[in-house]
């Protein structure tokens, strides 16, 4: 299992309880409020799973996982947004990620989400 997490949310209140959740269920979690301070903190191909915001300053949760995608990392993403439109789900599964989840999140849901994203990567890991 994977046990890294990387949080990217401008809202550092959000960051915060979700890191210290996540923390409880042993996982090793990085938080950062932009896209840009995490490109330049992780690299495409280290491992963990990304729980992205999708409305933010700068580079907003689409284009980061459009910057991603591109870069050829195959890193799990989860989106996480207080979005209310129906079509949010259909949308991020559409740009690959392998789930969304709506603010407030509920966190049992959420560490089964990547519990199961990590286990789908390493299924792809190890069939190469």
């Amino acid at each position: 299992m994977q046990s890294n997490i990387y949080i990217v949310d401008d809202d550092e209140s959000i960051c915060r309880a979700l890191k210290t959740l996540l923390m409880t269920y042993e996982f090793d979690v990085k938080t950062f409020n932009s896209a840009q301070s995490f490109f330049e903190n992780v690299a495409p191909h280290d491992p963990g799973c990304l729980l992205l915001d999708i409305h933010m300053p700068g580079l907003d949760g689409w284009e980061t996982q459009k910057k991603i995608l591109a870069s050829g990392s195959k890193r799990p993403v989860i989106f996480i947004s207080a979005e209310k439109k129906d079509d949010a789900l259909g949308r991020a599964l559409n740009v690959g990620a392998v789930g969304f989840l709506q603010k407030p999140v509920n966190g049992q849901t959420l560490v089964d989400l990547i519990n199961i994203s990590s286990e789908n990567c390493q299924a792809v890991v190890n069939e190469k």
